[in-house]
């Protein structure tokens, strides 16, 4: 038994953590060609990306994670009925779900792991990667200055250079505006060439020109349209470029630990509960307005009307009302319906919009469990599905496991989707892909405990070959 045991364990590992490596990598390329904008040209240092990639790892495990544990345990299943493993077993007294035990001991204590890791590290780790992806993202280009063409990167300053050598540091027909006074073009230097160094800390861009020229368009002075124009030559000018804009600054994470994906199963019941006594008080409001809206109208005195005049009003008889009052009357009812829709408006306007948001804290709740109880799902499908289809490797497993994932995943992100729209509960639409493949998990369990030859074309075979023999003629 303990050796049967350490094979089926043995079996299974290698699988799971090879499709989880591979599942991790390609999800995590996802991201980068989603991103690569926001990260290429920025001179970002290797410790910022090795950061960002370590956040962004954690945070795509709850799509790895099931696809990994569906895919290896086809392959494991799959491996032992090839191999003929399966059926030795059986001829030896076990069952199926005896061979099963061990992995899954091993899959609930994944799933006990998944809700750990969901409640615990997947919101700090979210915090962490969202406000480094924010900085990293409003973190300017690096500098680079081509040549023939006006560098705007740097504050204040609008920079061309005709020609630069090879060194890198030498330059010609250096030109720069200076629109640090925000007056337009009114300030220019030239020069025949220079050199670009960098001060040691690299906070300064040092530029020193020679043989060059300034123009400085001075403001007119006062009762007066002449705006004096002031040249002077230089044989060598100095000017240093703060570069401090460059260097990246980091946000305080504080200012993202309010948002849904970042607090746990406490913090998101806390913070739903919160929103939803505001909502309750909200429309409690709503309904306050409009009851003293319909209830206090002003007749022609400003005065509050009688219940015969209301009710006058409730059947439309504006008749019964002198003549010279009907007016007022009318155009009193007419704003008073205007105010009460835009007050409406405004109030539904903000319903939504933390109905909304309530949904996000309700869906990102549940979140919490539906990925531990998928891992188990997808084991109980992927291991009976392995022994029915009695094929390893690389091959078929994967192909079934991808079809039986996409599936899972178009229903969960569709659900989610109807959840977040209200269409359906947050209960309904996170838990909704599980109960789908809930009875698909245990429909290929009876399948294969029973020995059915459900992947078995010969047996299709002889189906219709019976069946088409039935309906022949006598």
């Amino acid at each position: 038994m303990k050796k049967l045991t350490i094979l089926v364990l043995r079996s299974f590992a290698g699988p799971l953590l090879l499709t989880f490596l591979i599942s991790l990598f390609v999800l995590l390329m996802q991201f980068l060609w989603k991103y690569i904008d926001d990260l290429v040209g920025k001179g970002l240092d290797w410790m910022i990306i090795g950061k960002l990639m370590v956040y962004v790892s954690i945070t795509i495990v709850p799509l790895a994670l099931p696809l990994s544990i569906l895919l290896s345990s086809i392959m494991t299943f799959g491996n032992m009925a090839e191999h003929f493993e399966i059926t030795a077993c059986k001829s030896a007294g076990m069952s199926l779900q005896r061979i099963m035990r061990p992995l899954i001991v091993t899959a609930i204590l994944i799933c006990i792991t998944a809700f750990y890791f969901s409640n615990i590290i997947l919101p700090m780790a979210n915090l962490k990667m969202n406000a480094l992806l924010y900085d990293v993202r409003q973190q300017k280009p690096a500098l680079y200055i081509k040549e023939g063409v006006f560098y705007n990167g740097i504050d204040g300053y609008s920079i061309k250079i005709g020609k630069k050598d090879s060194d890198g540091k030498t330059l010609h027909n250096i030109m720069i505006y200076d629109h640090r006074e925000n007056r337009g073009n009114t300030n220019l230097v030239m020069a025949e060439s220079g050199s670009m160094v960098m001060s040691e800390d690299e906070r300064f861009l040092i530029l020193t020109l020679l043989n060059g020229t300034s123009y400085e368009e001075r403001q007119s002075s006062p009762g007066k349209n002449n705006k004096p124009l002031m040249r002077s030559e230089f044989e060598e000018q100095v000017v240093r470029f703060d570069l401090s804009s460059f260097t990246m600054t980091r946000t305080n994470e504080q200012l993202f630990k309010d948002n849904y994906q970042m607090l746990n199963l406490k913090q998101l019941t806390l913070a739903a509960d919160s929103i939803e006594k505001r909502l309750d008080q909200k429309k409690e409001d709503l309904f306050h307005r409009a009851k003293i809206n319909y209830s206090i109208l002003p007749d022609s005195t400003n005065k509050t009307l009688t219940h015969r005049e209301v009710k006058l009003q409730e059947t439309g008889i504006i008749m019964n009302f002198p003549q010279d009052k009907r007016a007022m009357i009318i155009n009193s009812a007419l704003l008073s319906a205007r105010n009460m829709k835009s007050i409406t408006d405004d109030i539904i306007t903000d319903l939504d919009g933390k109905s909304r948001v309530l949904a996000k804290h309700r869906i990102e709740w549940h979140r919490k469990f539906t990925l531990s109880f998928a891992c188990l799902i997808l084991f109980f499908i992927g291991a009976p599905l392995g022994a029915i289809i009695r094929k390893g490797g690389l091959g078929l497993p994967v192909v079934v496991s991808i079809v039986l994932f996409v599936c899972y995943h178009v229903i969960s992100i569709s659900a989610e989707k109807f959840a977040r729209e209200g269409v359906i509960s947050p209960f309904e639409g996170m838990w909704m892909s599980s109960f789908v493949l809930l009875p698909v998990g245990i429909f290929l369990t009876y399948k294969a405990t029973t020995d059915s030859a459900l992947f078995d074309k010969d047996a299709y075979t002889r189906f219709f070959k019976k069946f088409s023999r039935k309906q022949k003629p006598i």
